[in-house]
């Protein structure tokens, strides 16, 4: 019951964090993902938008790379 609370009460923070930071000037993309990691070990929920969150980073990654391949092209 203790660790259900800390990662409650940790990974919902971080996440939150993350969350305002999307907003705010501010690494979002780093807290939300490992607030939702620590929230994961005891949510199924978390886990689902966690590799969500995973998909869509990879995509983006991939995305940048295409445009970076091309502008060097150029």
């Amino acid at each position: 019951m203790l660790k259900k609370a800390a990662v409650t009460i940790i990974g919902g923070s971080l996440t939150l964090l993350g969350a305002a930071l999307l907003i705010l000037p501010g690494p979002a993309w780093l807290l939300l993902p490992v607030g939702l990691a620590i929230l994961s070990l005891e949510y199924p929920w978390a886990k689902f938008w966690l590799r969500k969150s995973q998909r869509q980073f990879y995509r983006s990654a991939a995305w940048l790379d295409r445009k970076m391949l091309l502008r060097k092209m150029r």
